[in-house]
């Protein structure tokens, strides 16, 4: 039972640490506008889902890429994907391919720190 409890408590440190970077990016990076505190923990629960059932399967279709670029394309890959979610939500917007490769950077090396302090 603790274990569970465990993994939860960590699920939802990401949530709450992926909505907080995406609320600093908007105020210091232009091209990303984040509407609210609501929005920004959606988008974050967004991105997670994403992460989870998209992210393997285009991994697995883009390896011999990735395998190419010596694992490079990996990032490319978290850009688009943290891109394509701003079509599902309203109220967070990300205007171009640069702005969504610095978001996606940034919310990695969040989630690296979260991963060596947990």
């Amino acid at each position: 039972m603790e274990e569970g409890v465990s993994v939860m408590l960590g699920i939802i440190i990401k949530v709450l640490a992926t909505a907080g970077t995406l609320l600093l990016l908007e105020s210091y990076l232009p091209g990303i506008e984040v509407s609210g505190i609501y929005i920004a923990v959606i988008a974050a629960v967004i991105l997670g889902v994403l992460n989870l059932i998209v992210r393997p399967v285009l991994f697995v279709l883009t390896l011999p890429i990735t395998l190419l670029s010596f694992g490079l394309f990996t990032f490319v890959l978290n850009a688009l994907l943290f891109w394509f979610a701003t079509t599902f939500i309203e109220g967070f917007t990300v205007s171009g391919f640069v702005p969504a490769f610095i978001g996606a950077l940034a919310i990695t090396l969040v989630h690296w720190i979260l991963d060596r302090i947990f």
